[in-house]
């Protein structure tokens, strides 16, 4: 996901790898790919710019374009290896290195464990080149009586990450 830096209207990038559609259709009981993203497709907005994972040449393929921040969600070990190592063979890696390049904050959601060695180095790699790893890791401390609320509140906590206020989120009272 990315964000545009227009003052008038913010606009995310959504762009879905085959394998993201996949998880994303089996976890939420979806029969098949196709239909997930029909439903995605149905609910059109202007603030939500769906991309193709196979367009290299989309807009936030480029430097040039006003993005302000990227965060892949989940991220999965082996988009995680390819971003680690600059391999931008589909739209989310090449997007991910351009946050890189130009120094955009890239946020990095990792939820495979347990982790080996390699996960570990790539991890480290992504994040000496600038990105922030950002395990898939809810929260407890606000007691949450749902997944639905662990849900919102790590997105609340990503999303608060690149500085977008979050109203909503659990405040820690100490």
């Amino acid at each position: 996901m990315t964000l545009e830096r227009d003052v008038r209207v913010k606009v995310v990038n959504f762009v879905a790898s085959d394998s993201g559609l996949r998880v994303l259709a089996e976890e939420l009981g979806i029969k098949g790919r196709s239909k997930l993203v029909e439903q995605l497709l149905a609910k059109r907005s202007r603030k939500v710019q769906l991309q193709a994972n196979v367009d290299i040449g989309a807009n936030v393929a480029s430097g040039s374009y006003p993005a302000e921040a990227m965060i892949v969600l989940p991220c999965s070990m082996g988009t995680l290896a390819r971003i680690a190592n600059g391999i931008a063979s589909h739209l989310i890696e090449r997007a991910a290195d351009v946050s890189l390049k130009e120094r955009r904050p890239l946020v990095l959601c990792v939820r495979e464990t347990p982790l080996n060695k390699i996960h570990l180095r790539n991890m480290y790699r992504a994040a000496d080149a600038g990105a922030t790893v950002f395990p898939l890791i809810p929260t407890f401390y606000n007691r949450p009586n749902s997944f639905d609320v662990m849900a919102r509140e790590f997105a609340y906590r990503v999303l608060a990450h690149i500085g977008l206020p979050q109203p909503d989120a659990y405040r820690w009272k100490g």
